[in-house]
């Protein structure tokens, strides 16, 4: 279904030419290597964008030949490589390999260029018989960027002006070389026609974690992993062209920065069958806070309450019913794994997320920018602020974002981890008392009714716990009062013990809020002593001796809450 997806996405791609053909690929070069019709190397010309303040030169992106597949064996690429390929020479301190490279490149561009009559071709071919790599440190056309040149860089040939790339007998002699059928067809898993079985697929770069010089979504890479005698993605037969295809689209999609999330470990991104990019940014800006589509927060809601009663978007041209995939990979070695995969009309997917963002909405202090809590912010209130690695936990980030895509129950470990943090830090914040209440609203339960689970604060609720929280704050707002500028309050010494086990707490905070109110002046005392007794009379004469998870909960939101109502007043005063 993935490696379907994906293969159809490259059809559309290739169509809106927004991706490489069959045999070439996207490569990012940074310098042109200058010569002659006779060979001869004659400049070195930097292809890196003027750098912005702040920021480092890019490579110039060309569509190319596609690159070799390579894990510790030599392998050249055809017209375009790093130093050590195209000059024999690079900073690894390894001469002997770097020798290697280059013969081996030399060889493989006679094999495909030989007996061709192009000016370009036959240029090419006299620099690798002429070239001395012992000497190339010392080229004058390479003195000044030699650093910068054996660092890795990827290198392209120019012959008189124009790259060979773009000679038709050179592209020709490609082609052929690319197409060459060697072995026994069989049917391909993704296009179920006869074709020349792939037995390594090309890398995947730019997951996360993964090897920076790839990895392989399909791998069969060790004995225990084969069966039948298959050898390698035998065992998964993937015909030459729909590998190239499925990871060239994949490829496509991960070096797409701007529109590939972070989710716990998972890398995701996502498309639209036809490859129209407004469904991808207007999903991006739902789930991730942007604004890649320019929209208002106001157009930006009334697009997804279209889509979400399945009504057509007329000024983005969206449809309803498009299918629409999410795709989360995680690193593994050498290997990828799929933390999740969605597929379901576009319309559907909005209203989940919708109706997430919904169950998510409560009060937001002043300072919060977010009109709506993103998925990357909710999913970091579970982590602890100041852990040295600020990545949520992979399985419960994986399972969130499945729930929110799909609409079923959050994962009880969501819950888990932002209650555990809020008696680490005894903070309750914006995005942790939102998540209870969504967890709540999605997941009734009697500890937590709805009456507690609303956007602000509901001064009509009669839930013990909820009112206990309430109280809490107000107490908390007293202690300020009284000693302004203190830097611990009860929350810090008494908040976990008072939503768990009140009865032994709130006697004690009973006794220090009379002692603080008298030092109030006489108009502050009053209108606490107010606030505090319509609270006092939803509890009664007696406090309940424990607090269980979901009334835990409801505390939680009543102190949230009750705190927020007291900043409003502030900036009301």
């Amino acid at each position: 279904m993935i490696l379907q997806a994906l293969n159809k996405h490259y059809e559309d791609l290739v169509k809106r030419e927004k991706i490489a053909r069959l045999g070439w690929a996207k490569a990012k070069i940074s310098y042109a290597l200058c010569i002659d019709g006779d060979g001869g190397l004659e400049q070195v010309v930097s292809l890196l964008s003027d750098a912005e303040p702040k920021k480092k030169p890019q490579p110039r992106q060309f569509d190319l030949p596609a690159p070799a597949k390579r894990t510790v064996g030599i392998a050249s690429n055809f017209l375009w490589d790093n130093s050590a390929y195209l000059l024999g020479a690079d900073n690894k301190g390894k001469p002997e390999r770097s020798a290697k490279c280059f013969r081996a490149c030399a060889a493989f561009h006679h094999e495909l260029l030989d007996g061709l009559e192009s000016d370009g071709a036959k240029a090419i071919l006299r620099f690798f018989d002429n070239w001395n790599p012992a000497q190339a440190s010392e080229h004058p056309a390479l003195r000044e960027e030699w650093a910068n040149i054996v660092a890795g860089a990827n290198l392209i040939f120019r012959v008189n002006g124009a790259y060979p790339y773009k000679d038709e007998a050179i592209q020709a002699a490609w082609q052929r070389y690319y197409n060459t059928e060697s072995g026994e067809k069989q049917q391909c898993l993704i296009t179920g026609q006869p074709d020349v079985i792939e037995a390594v697929h090309p890398s995947l770069k730019g997951v996360d974690g993964a090897q920076s010089s790839g990895a392989a979504l399909v791998s069969f890479n060790a004995p225990a992993f084969c069966s039948y005698g298959k050898e390698q993605n035998f065992n998964a037969p993937v015909g030459k062209s729909a590998a190239f295809a499925y990871t060239a689209a994949l490829n496509y999609l991960l070096a797409d920065r701007e529109h590939a999330q972070k989710i716990g470990d998972a890398t995701v991104v996502c498309w639209a069958e036809g490859a129209e990019p407004q469904y991808q940014g207007l999903f991006l800006d739902v789930t991730g806070g942007g604004s890649s589509l320019g929209l208002t927060d106001n157009d930006l809601y009334a697009a997804v309450k279209l889509l979400a009663q399945g009504k057509p978007v007329e000024e983005l041209k969206l449809d309803p019913q498009r299918p629409f995939y999410i795709l989360g990979l995680s690193p593994n070695a050498a290997r990828l794994s799929v933390r999740f995969f969605y597929r379901d009309a576009f319309g559907r997917l909005m209203k989940n997320v919708n109706d997430h963002n919904e169950r998510m909405k409560i009060i937001r202090p002043a300072y919060d920018k977010f009109e709506t809590i993103p998925l990357w912010h909710m999913l970091r209130e579970t982590v602890n602020p100041n852990a040295r690695d600020k990545t949520p936990s992979p399985v419960m980030a994986g399972a969130t974002a499945r729930a929110i895509f799909t609409g079923t129950p959050y994962p009880v470990s969501l819950l888990e981890n932002a209650v555990l943090r809020i008696r680490a830090e005894r903070e309750v914040t914006r995005g942790r008392a939102a998540i209870i209440k969504a967890f709540y609203l999605r997941s009734p339960h009697e500890g937590c009714p709805e009456e507690v689970l609303q956007v602000s604060l509901n001064e009509n609720s009669t839930n013990e716990a909820y009112a206990l929280g309430r109280l809490f704050s107000l107490y908390e707002a007293v202690q300020l009062a009284a000693s302004p500028g203190i830097k611990a309050t009860i929350k810090d010494k008494y908040f976990n013990a008072a939503s768990a086990t009140p009865a032994m707490v709130f006697p004690v905070l009973d006794n220090l809020c009379q002692k603080r109110l008298r030092q109030l002046e006489p108009g502050q005392r009053i209108w606490y002593e107010k606030q505090i007794l319509k609270v006092a009379e939803i509890l009664g004469d007696a406090y309940p001796a424990r607090l269980d998870l979901p009334r835990q909960g409801s505390f939680d939101l009543g102190y949230y809450h009750q705190t927020q109502k007291r900043y409003e007043k502030k900036e009301e005063a």
